[in-house]
């Protein structure tokens, strides 16, 4: 992708393959990863993998998603912006934002003491997006999406 997309420190995105269509997301990139509150974490083991079902909170006053599934891709140790690490599994998810469709690494932990349910980090804006700190809310929700990796 040639054309990279200034966006602000706050947007809003939906995660189409969760059936999330809109959720307020901070973007930061001092962060490396992605991370997702999740309201409650269930782990299936199957014979293609180990499978995850939670449900996200999508609004501030409690409305939640329907229980989502996902298959995970690992779990790892996240050091958070206080120093704390912590083992958090991740699945592969989608992301629409901006117009465009693509594929991100997020990780699944209790956020609910933080303003936004979803934290963007640098890995998922690395050669798709540029953050311009001064912008807030910068897209406005597009019915035509692009792909891309």
């Amino acid at each position: 992708m040639t054309d990279v997309i200034t966006l602000g420190w706050r947007e809003r995105l939906a995660l189409p393959s969760l059936g999330v269509p809109a959720l307020k997301a901070k973007l930061d990139t001092g962060a490396r990863s992605s991370s997702l509150h999740v309201e409650w974490l269930e782990v299936d083991e199957r014979a293609d993998g180990t499978w995850l079902r939670f449900q996200v909170r999508v609004t501030r006053k409690g409305a939640l998603s329907e229980p989502c599934e996902a298959r995970a891709t690992g779990r790892r140790s996240v050091t958070d912006s206080g120093g704390h690490t912590t083992t958090r599994w991740f699945i592969l998810t989608e992301i629409e934002l901006a117009g465009h469709r693509f594929m991100a690494e997020v990780n699944l932990t209790d956020r609910r003491h933080m303003l936004f349910p979803l934290l963007l980090g640098r890995t998922a804006l690395l050669g798709r997006f540029a953050v311009d700190p001064s912008l807030s809310y910068s897209q406005t929700p597009r019915r035509a999406v692009r792909e891309s990796l």
